[in-house]
């Protein structure tokens, strides 16, 4: 066991102390535009397809809780009926 954990450290070490910085491509200045332009959408929906997936799923979740809340509410007030 203490064989293994000798070798992950040893390779955690390695990776660590002798890999060359990546140099990344900065891509704030390209989102600013974006969501700064004036198109006429609302910033929410300006990321594009996964922001509308997940809008319209939000949405459904909202109207489908409120919906179950109001039949729960519903539900509770009314008695039952003995048979």
């Amino acid at each position: 066991m203490f064989r293994h954990l000798r070798t992950l450290q040893q390779i955690s070490r390695r990776t660590l102390s002798s890999t060359a910085p990546r140099q990344l491509e900065n891509k704030v200045p390209h989102k600013q535009k974006v969501f700064q332009e004036d198109n006429g959408m609302p910033v929410h929906l300006k990321g594009g397809t996964m922001d509308a997936l997940l809008y319209r799923a939000t949405m459904a979740l909202t109207v489908f809780g409120s919906g179950y809340v109001l039949y729960s509410l519903i539900d509770a007030a009314l008695p039952k009926k003995a048979d």
